[in-house]
């Protein structure tokens, strides 16, 4: 189907079908609904019958909700009836399949990290590992998702075919059950410092992080440091339970507040806490959101922890699954939520779009203060009472990620260096000048904001005063641009650095084997350990 046919006819119509049908709210404006509703049933009815190939209504229809539905938010999803498995086993924290974390990208089908002990490790495949092949199906002519196929029944088997550094081999994977931890990872980190890592928060967050509480305490754990990095978040539950570990019982946590009256709460904490007085430093980044978000601003607010790391995500809207027919869901935005001290911490605001259609950033927060006085602002995810430098996103490194170059580096020095053991690895001066090479070889590109600005100026350009010099001025302004970029990959070599050893030490020892690294290695653990230790300094910054 061509775009236009879908998105600017089915989707605008459909918009209005989803919501009075899904929903069941009837607006004032009833009969302009009723109308469009119609217009769009005659419209897909005659699209069908009469266009010039065979169609696929369900995928059309799929294809038009979906594209719809990316003009409010990013977390407003329609879930068919494959999308409602997925998010049931995300919540659920266990499925059974091969054991890895895969990529869906341009046709292509990666592997991205094999979870140490499950199916696709124990078969021999490593991160880096292309998927050809899934039994007789091409991935690359597959149009659903193929990661799919992978999933199955304890103890059936699949074949894989796979791309390895340019050699294609085979794989016979029997699928088992798969655990997704909530917390992967706890230990101490000295004689009265406990480090406890909450990855999600599925239905085991609460349960795994009193477990690992408890645990660390009886080992002399006399200070925590809980780690939120790169949590996406999960349910908001969850989110007050963990809380509720280290708060008093009927302590308010959060509120959400909607146009629907029956979505207007207040969440309170429910249980007796484990430790209320335990010193407690929670790190998070720009990748923690959601609940992760509920839990570092609820504990900020309450003046229970010391928040350390770099501005979180942004995330203040709240979802809720609405059952559709024929076991399909609409996952839609219903309210936002706000922390103890009344603040919202939603970051972009998807109602009010710059001209090329992207949700524009808040830039004025107001001040909120918490419990003991301290002040803090809304608007822009939870800034942490301590920042650390390296912890912050910046273009240059996002960039990298999201373009796959710090992964397909790491793939390439996984099989040209041997570590034994972990204390063999360290990422060296050379190896830095190396990535650099390589960099400068690969076919990364990425914009900047001055770019855009640079070339939209070239292209609507005024005659009158845009001559051949001036031209030429903006033509030597990009390329030098472009040298810049080379530049700052030495400028921002420690936060790059940091996301290279990352990487290359999961292909050698699993995420386990980094947790251990990060302990004596990862600055925001080390800072955080500090902190603790200055018993004055941290109730200082509480006070």
């Amino acid at each position: 189907m061509k775009a236009s046919v879908k998105k600017r006819i089915l989707i605008p119509i459909f918009a209005l079908s989803v919501f009075v049908v899904g929903t069941g709210f009837v607006k004032s404006d009833f009969f302009e609904i009723a109308k469009q509703i119609e217009i769009f049933t005659t419209l897909f009815k005659e699209l069908n019958m009469n266009y010039v190939d065979e169609t696929n209504p369900a995928e059309l229809m799929d294809t038009a909700i979906k594209n719809m539905l990316d003009d409010l938010d990013p977390y407003t999803k329609f879930l068919n009836e494959q999308d409602v498995e997925s998010y049931r086993i995300n919540n659920a924290g266990e499925y059974s399949g091969i054991g890895a974390l895969v990529r869906s990208f341009d046709d292509k089908l990666l592997i991205v990290e094999p979870y140490k002990g499950y199916p696709a490790d124990k078969a021999g495949l490593k991160a880096g590992d292309e998927i050809l092949k899934i039994g007789d199906i091409d991935v690359a002519k597959f149009h659903d998702n193929a990661s799919e196929l992978l999933k199955g029944a304890n103890d059936t088997s699949v074949e894989v075919t796979f791309n390895r550094q340019g050699e294609t081999k085979t794989a016979v994977i029997t699928r088992g059950a798969v655990e997704v931890d909530a917390v992967p990872y706890y230990k101490m980190i000295d004689d009265n410092t406990g480090y406890i890592v909450l990855a999600k928060f599925n239905a085991k967050a609460s349960s795994q992080t009193e477990s690992a509480l408890e645990d660390l305490k009886g080992k002399g754990a006399e200070k925590i440091i809980l780690d939120l990095r790169s949590n996406p978040g999960g349910l908001l539950s969850e989110a007050i339970n963990v809380t509720n570990l280290f708060v008093e019982k009927g302590e308010l946590i959060v509120t959400t507040k909607s146009k629907v009256k029956k979505f207007n709460r207040e969440y309170r904490t429910k249980n007796q806490p484990v430790d209320t007085e335990i010193p407690l430093v929670v790190l998070v980044n720009g990748s923690s959101a959601s609940a992760s978000e509920i839990v570092s601003g609820g504990l900020q607010d309450l003046d229970r922890a010391v928040i350390m790391g770099a501005r979180s995500f942004g995330k203040g809207l709240v979802q809720r699954p609405l059952k559709l027919t024929y076991g399909t869901q609409l996952k839609v935005t219903i309210s936002r939520y706000y922390t103890p001290s009344g603040r919202c911490i939603q970051s972009l605001d998807y109602w009010n779009r710059d001209e090329d259609g992207n949700a524009v950033k808040k830039t004025k927060f107001n001040d909120f203060t918490t419990r003991n006085g301290r002040k803090v602002q809304d608007g822009g995810g939870i800034l942490p009472d301590v920042e650390i430098t390296s912890a912050k996103a910046n273009e240059l490194t996002t960039a990298l990620l999201n373009n796959h170059i710090i992964f397909d580096y790491a793939t390439d020095y996984y099989y040209n260096h041997t570590v034994a053991k972990m204390g063999d690895f360290t990422f060296t001066e050379s190896d830095y000048q190396d990535f650099k090479n390589y960099v400068s070889k690969s076919d990364f590109s990425f914009e900047t904001k001055t770019e855009k600005t640079l070339k939209a100026a070239m292209t609507d350009r005024e005659e009158v005063i845009f001559n051949p010099t001036i031209e030429s001025d903006f033509e030597a302004l990009l390329q030098d641009i472009e040298q810049s970029k080379i530049a700052a990959l030495e400028d921002y070599k420690k936060e790059i650095k940091s996301k290279l050893e990352d990487e290359i030490v999961k292909r050698y020892f699993y995420r386990e084997g980094l947790y251990d690294y990060y302990l004596n290695n990862d600055e925001a653990i080390t800072s955080a350990t500090e902190l603790l230790a200055n018993e004055n300094e941290y109730f200082n910054i509480l006070k």
